[in-house]
């Protein structure tokens, strides 16, 4: 999916050897499996080619096409800046326009045909740059640039507009940045700087500016990608490239649309398998904010809490404000794994330091109270009667002296300690300059994280804008907020990637027996009835009750026999989606006399509300347990989703639910359910046993197979209740509705 196609699809045949025999990935190459054209059981393409975009941020040579010197048009500042880059570069420039014989002392040529040799990039600076992708495909021109805007991000019109784009685009074999772009990958990057760098992508430029200017603060910049419109390549395609830089620390990223979602996932993917954390400001967790973000590039947003899951899901860490992206961005880029997930509040005032442990432990990060042999070590320098256990507070004095280095390297020594932070609300020299000299010594003796918080709101104090902002090992915040999000993050990506297995590296596993017997059940374009839904719930090996499928009164006294009293009736057809509420539900019957009156009602219901039933159902109760729901559904962006939640009533009325993006494993599943608020249902509440998570979460990763299987075929899911029992006994899908995609014919006949 990342590759210059977006995709290598294989041929019929190889499709049947993958997903008959289950032929697993070839040997790794740069990190990833040699055959990329493994697809999962979806018949998707498992692997993307990392595109080479060397020679697009360092190309040997140039093309401005529609160059200028005119002074006062645009064209002419963009050519002069372009001019400057190239030199930079060490690119030869060929400026190309039909009437100048030269634009800044540089020949110009009339037409890309004329181009002396093949370039690496064209730069486009025209109102329509339609006919010229046919000229730059023939030039073989590697890569191209569209500033131009008035395409998708202005409504149907432009979109089609861009559509045409793209598909030129794609048949010249060219690859392009944009439309709807700027110059920001051509920006001036300060080179006198050391250590990991930040790669930044952004679809808005102007957005991307705090963390371009985080430079001026010490921080490496390697790279500026503007993708703009991305009619061809995308965020996806840059964050793969940049995983495999070994200069790029972090990937920063502010997206207002995902293209592909898949895409995403994937590049997402290579970046957690070699532990480079993506942080990202993603537009769209409002109705007004994803229409506004649509308007502007004209993608999907997709459903916040699946965009949400999904990145969650691999690990990438998104962020809600431009200050945190770049404070976040630039803590991950340079900060080493930590030693431990211990954090230490220090501070010279007790009420600073209380306030600052409130906030971090409120965010989840872990204070642990020292040891009572560190304690008394920090007695050593500070008066008995103040609090050392957690936070750390030194009353003020000992700052001043010798003591104060003493006491940060005593509490990095602590094995349990890995990060120390020290809250400082504002200047008060002599002692504030100590302080933050020893907190820069005491850093560059370190393998452990030392951050600051500089309060003063004025921040042109020496000990800030020369002492800490002159140190590569000091991680400096400007509020509390950002620096417990970004140690937050920083301590969550390296717990993640830690642990991490690839889902992909599951996924190209063979069609399960399940999915013949699956498919053999399914209706393109109708809703099945629930013991039709049952009977694809069972094919995955999804336990549903007793119960038997009735067409008579006399039967349904049988079949109660068989199933065993109390039993539940209800109304079976394609068209009911809540029996419920129309009264096709009787539960609790415990005689022949009251199934039979169950039964005659049940069809007269169904008989005046117009609804065509294939039957009765004469169920097994199942009364003891929790409610749970677990469904399918489909996402614009990401296809499949798997959910699941507190079920039955409350399903609609709390919407407490988790989302996750097939493929995911057991891991993720169990993950899920801690993210429930009702969680502790599952434990046992007042007097109730513990109920049997490992079933639910079988059952979960059953219905991600099946998703995964099935794929399209299945527009819709919904078991609720699954009723989860005590642990041992299993869980049992109480009610199925399951809906089935118009669509071409099975996968094994495409």
């Amino acid at each position: 999916m990342l590759g210059s196609t977006h995709g290598t699809l294989t041929t019929d045949s190889r499709r049947a050897r993958v997903i008959a025999c289950g032929e697993q990935p070839g040997p790794a190459v740069h990190g990833r499996p040699a055959d990329v054209d493994d697809l999962d059981v979806s018949g998707r393409p498992l692997y993307g080619d990392v595109p080479d975009l060397d020679r697009f941020f360092r190309p040997e040579s140039v093309a401005v096409v529609g160059a200028s010197d005119a002074e006062g048009r645009p064209n002419a500042g963009v050519t002069r800046q372009l001019i400057a880059w190239a030199e930079r570069v060490g690119a030869r420039l060929h400026p190309v326009h039909p009437s100048r014989p030269s634009v800044f002392g540089i020949p110009c040529l009339p037409s890309v045909a004329d181009l002396p040799e093949q370039v690496d990039l064209a730069v486009l600076l025209v109102a329509d740059p339609l006919p010229l992708i046919e000229e730059l495909g023939e030039a073989k021109a590697r890569f191209a640039v569209v500033f131009a805007a008035g395409f998708a991000e202005t409504g149907e019109e432009g979109a089609a507009a861009q559509a045409r784009l793209a598909a030129a685009v794609k048949r010249s074999g060219t690859r392009l940045l944009g439309p709807n772009t700027n110059l920001n990958a051509f920006e001036r990057f300060r080179d006198d700087l050391d250590g990991p760098a930040i790669a930044l992508i952004t679809q808005s430029g102007h957005q991307g500016r705090p963390v371009f200017a985080l430079q001026e603060l010490g921080v490496r910049l390697s790279h500026w990608a503007p993708t703009g419109n991305e009619a061809d390549l995308e965020t996806a395609d840059f964050i793969s490239y940049f995983a495999e830089r070994p200069e790029v620390g972090a990937i920063a990223c502010y997206v207002e649309g995902l293209k592909d979602g898949r895409s995403f996932l994937l590049a997402a993917d290579r970046a957690a398998r070699r532990g480079v954390p993506v942080v990202a400001v993603k537009v769209g967790r409002t109705e007004t904010g994803a229409r506004t973000a649509a308007s502007h590039t004209g993608k999907l947003t997709g459903a916040d809490a699946v965009v949400d899951a999904a990145m969650r899901q691999y690990g990438v860490i998104r962020v809600d404000g431009l200050d945190e992206l770049q404070d976040t961005s630039a803590l991950l880029a340079r900060a080493k794994p930590p030693r431990a997930d211990g954090v230490v509040v220090y501070s010279i005032s007790g009420g600073t330091g209380a306030h600052f442990a409130d906030l971090a432990t409120g965010a989840g990060l872990r204070l642990p109270v020292l040891s009572q042999a560190r304690q008394a070590q920090l007695h050593q320098w500070i008066p008995e009667y103040l609090n050392v256990a957690n936070p750390v507070d030194n009353g003020g004095h000992p700052v001043g002296d010798r003591r104060g280095r003493q006491i940060i390297d005593a509490i990095l020594d602590d094995p349990e300690v890995g990060v120390l932070i020290c809250p400082i609300t504002g200047p008060f020299p002599p002692l504030s300059d100590k302080l933050v000299r020893d907190l820069v010594d005491a850093a560059e003796h370190t393998d452990k994280l030392v951050c600051v918080v500089w309060g003063s709101p004025v921040g042109t104090e020496p000990a800030y804008r020369e002492v800490l902002l002159g140190s590569s090992r000091v991680a400096t915040f400007r509020t509390a907020a950002n620096c417990v999000t970004a140690v937050r993050a920083y301590l969550g990506h390296h717990r993640f990637v830690t642990g991490y297995r690839s889902p992909f590296d599951e996924a190209a596993r063979a069609l399960s027996p399940s999915f013949r017997k699956a498919q053999a059940l399914m209706r393109p374009g109708q809703q099945l009835s629930e013991h039709a839904a049952k009977q694809l719930l069972r094919a995955y090996g999804i336990r549903v009750p007793r119960e038997q499928l009735v067409t008579s009164a006399a039967a349904a006294v049988r079949a109660a026999g068989l199933v065993g009293y109390p039993v539940v009736m209800k109304a079976s057809g394609g068209q009911i989606a809540h029996k419920t509420e129309l009264g096709l539900v009787k539960i609790g019957l415990t005689s022949a006399s009251q199934v039979r009156d169950a039964y005659r009602e049940l069809t007269d219901i169904a008989r005046y509300e117009g609804v065509a039933l294939d039957g009765v159902l004469v169920c097994q109760m199942v009364e003891r347990g929790v409610e749970m729901v677990v469904g399918v559904t489909h996402d614009e962006l990401f296809g499949p989703t798997v959910t699941v939640g507190l079920g039955g009533v409350l399903v609609e009325v709390l919407r407490d639910v988790a989302v996750r993006v097939p493929p995911f494993g057991e891991r993720q599943a169990r993950d899920m359910l801690e993210e429930l608020r009702g969680r502790p249902l599952l434990d046992g509440v007042r007097g109730r046993p513990p109920a049997d998570l490992d079933a639910l979460v079988e059952v979960v990763l059953r219905v991600e197979r099946m998703a995964l299987e099935l794929g399209d075929e299945l527009a819709e899911l919904d078991i609720n209740p699954l009723m989860v029992l005590p642990r041992g006994q299993g869980a049992v899908a109480l009610d199925a509705l399951a809906v089935c995609r118009p669509g071409p014919e099975p996968r094994e006949q495409r």
